[in-house]
């Protein structure tokens, strides 16, 4: 009868991992369909990852004429982009972590609230070109 246990656990687990794997796999499903809603009237699309604290949050970012979006399944946000102050790219984020070895981070502030999106880096590239860097002095440097 001890086996009965035994067995009763072993599924208890199996079933656990597959539901992680069935989230985790929904989830990138969600994402994807983000992606191509924005995709017709964005200038870039792509994945990436939210980072807030020491968590991180897949989402999907677009960028349209006027605005920034980064969404996923649970929020949807964005961005006026005159709201925002500086674009920064970097191999760590403003933490001081490093980000995974091939990624970069993609560092936005508006009105003195930073946010951060860990991106692959051939995407980051695509990025640099359509949102370029830039510092809020500058800016006002180029208006004087």
């Amino acid at each position: 009868m001890a086996w009965v246990g035994t067995i009763t656990v072993v599924g208890l687990v199996v079933l656990a991992g597959l539901i992680v794997l069935f989230v985790r796999t929904r989830a990138k499903d969600l994402i994807e369909d983000i992606l191509n809603k924005r995709r017709p009237n964005s200038k870039l699309v792509s994945r990436a990852d939210y980072v807030e604290g020491l968590e991180r949050m897949p989402v999907a970012l677009a960028l349209a004429d006027d605005k920034f979006y980064y969404e996923n399944p649970d929020f949807e946000a964005q961005f006026d982009l005159r709201m925002i102050d500086e674009v920064e790219y970097d191999d760590e984020l403003a933490t001081g972590r490093n980000v995974d070895h091939g990624c970069r981070a993609l560092r936005l502030r508006s009105h003195g609230t930073t946010f951060e999106f860990i991106l692959a880096a051939d995407v980051c590239a695509k990025w640099m070109e359509a949102l370029p860097p830039r510092r809020a002095n500058e800016e006002r440097a180029k208006a004087v």
